[in-house]
């Protein structure tokens, strides 16, 4: 077995609702703390190996805190639906990060990790001293969102974790197509989990698909540039799977134009999202969080 490289923490949300984080390393004076918000339907434990990298980095070691979302990985599951929302969920992460007393800290957002990061931004621009958006920007492409919507809550139940890999293999070997057969299994141990009678089952409550209701392929998402014009005052580092249907290549070009000074990552053979497990691209991200410590002056 494993051994485990991280604490559980469990907070209670506004409304009671109880949440889980994972923490990683310890708080460091000269290290700010970097949270990581997952995508729509995942996990804390999509962040492990970048968490425990950054965690343990011999230079400059940091806490780092991943957080599941409510319906998500060990975090209560809402007995209303309507609550998984980006507004009840930006209320979830600042108990969090406050109860866990990471604030400011450097935000890692993937997907609608990201989209929460913009809209903390503009609510409480202090809680944010950097922010790496991943594979996600002010701009959301309807093609990607119509196929997110054709598999959240409609996933087959796999009798095995290899059953599952394979499920996973068919649905998004196109956008990632130099995985191997291990990094499908992988994958397939962080989106199920042991359910009843011995199969397997979502690491979500597969009630969030009625979340995605009224997205249409003709209907654009509202754009949000000024949730992204929020996090101005911050640096900021923008990664784009180069296989990506919901960020575009127009969108991120328009980001930089917008940001001069953003830091912008296309990772090869990957799709949405990048799975940031790289050993150049956990080197990037922590190169870029060191910049954010000699940036980062706080308030008197």
């Amino acid at each position: 077995m494993v051994k485990q490289n991280y604490t559980d923490a469990f907070i209670a949300a506004p409304d009671g609702l109880r949440l889980h984080a994972r923490c990683y390393g310890r708080a460091n004076g000269h290290a700010l703390p970097v949270v990581c918000l997952p995508g729509l339907t995942r996990t804390a434990a999509d962040f492990d190996t970048l968490a425990a990298a950054l965690a343990s980095d011999g230079a400059r070691p940091r806490r780092v805190i991943a957080l599941d979302y409510r319906g998500r990985g060990e975090s209560e599951y809402d007995r209303d639906p309507d609550n998984y929302n980006v507004r009840t969920e930006l209320c979830d992460v600042l108990a969090v990060v406050t109860a866990l007393e990471a604030l400011p800290a450097i935000y890692i957002g993937t997907s609608r990790g990201g989209i929460l990061t913009m809209l903390l931004a503009g609510a409480r621009p202090a809680a944010i001293a950097g922010a790496v958006l991943n594979d996600i920007g002010p701009v959301i492409e309807p093609k990607g969102l119509m196929r997110i919507k054709g598999y959240v809550g409609k996933l087959p139940q796999p009798a095995s974790f290899e059953e599952g890999a394979e499920i996973l293999r068919r649905l998004f070997s196109a956008q990632f197509p130099k995985l191997t057969a291990a990094d499908w299994l992988a994958s397939a141990q962080r989106a199920f989990k042991q359910g009843k009678r011995g199969r397997l089952t979502p690491t979500y409550d597969v009630r969030l698909a009625k979340t995605l209701r009224s997205i249409k392929p003709d209907e654009p998402a509202p754009s949000l540039w000024n949730e992204f014009d929020a996090l101005k005052a911050v640096p900021l580092m923008a990664i784009r799977g180069a296989n990506s249907d919901l960020l575009s290549v127009a969108t991120l070009e328009a980001m930089r134009a917008r940001r001069t000074a953003i830091e912008a990552i296309e990772v090869a053979d990957q799709g949405h999202a990048p799975l940031l497990i790289e050993p150049e691209i956990i080197a990037r991200i922590g190169a870029f969080a060191a910049r954010c410590d000699g940036s980062f002056a706080p308030s008197s």
